[in-house]
């Protein structure tokens, strides 16, 4: 019997291949949390409050603010804060869950499950740390049309969720095609 047929081999991939799930998702967060931090702090220490300042015309602008509620400014009332908190931390477990089934060569997915976590815990630490909200500044829009202001962490739960619907997609389309007949 080769070492390959006695599974010997198995365990050593099996470990490597746990091992980059791990870098991956220790990559992708820590750079989306540390980027976050680093451009609300920039933000808070560059910019006033409320004041818009034009980068690409008035298409992009800087405008430093805070947001009690969720990202793009949805907003509950007094409580949204600790909602949002609450809220946050329960999509971190259910993230967790969804990170610990999925394979780890299903790169796309694990990069999305670490941008949406992310993002979470990057906005989970303003709500910790401001009691006015998250912070935002990065403000786009036409005139009076503008899209809510968002911060670097809104980025990487919306991209980051766009791709998880991609992965769970195609995952779907997978499984939906015939099993081949042998004939």
């Amino acid at each position: 019997m080769s070492l390959a047929e006695s599974g010997a081999l198995a365990e050593p991939r099996a470990l490597t291949a746990g091992a980059n799930k791990k870098a991956l998702l220790t990559a992708v967060v820590g750079t989306v949390v540390v980027l976050d931090v680093l451009t609300k702090m920039w933000a808070m220490n560059s910019l006033t409050f409320g004041h818009p300042v034009q980068v690409l015309g008035d298409f992009f602008r800087l405008t430093y603010t805070h947001n009690p509620g969720a990202a793009f400014g949805i907003n509950i009332g007094d409580h949204s804060r600790m909602f949002f908190l609450v809220l946050s931390l329960v999509a971190l477990g259910v993230l967790g869950m969804i990170y610990r089934s999925t394979p780890a060569g299903d790169r796309l997915r694990l990069f999305a499950v670490a941008l949406v976590g992310g993002g979470a815990i990057g906005n989970i630490i303003d709500r910790f740390r401001f009691e006015a909200g998250v912070v935002d500044f990065l403000d786009v829009g036409i005139g009076a049309h503008r899209w809510p202001i968002f911060n670097v962490a809104d980025m990487a739960v919306s991209i980051g969720a766009v791709l998880l619907l991609v992965s769970f997609y195609f995952e779907e389309k997978d499984g939906d095609e015939p099993e081949p007949r042998a004939g």
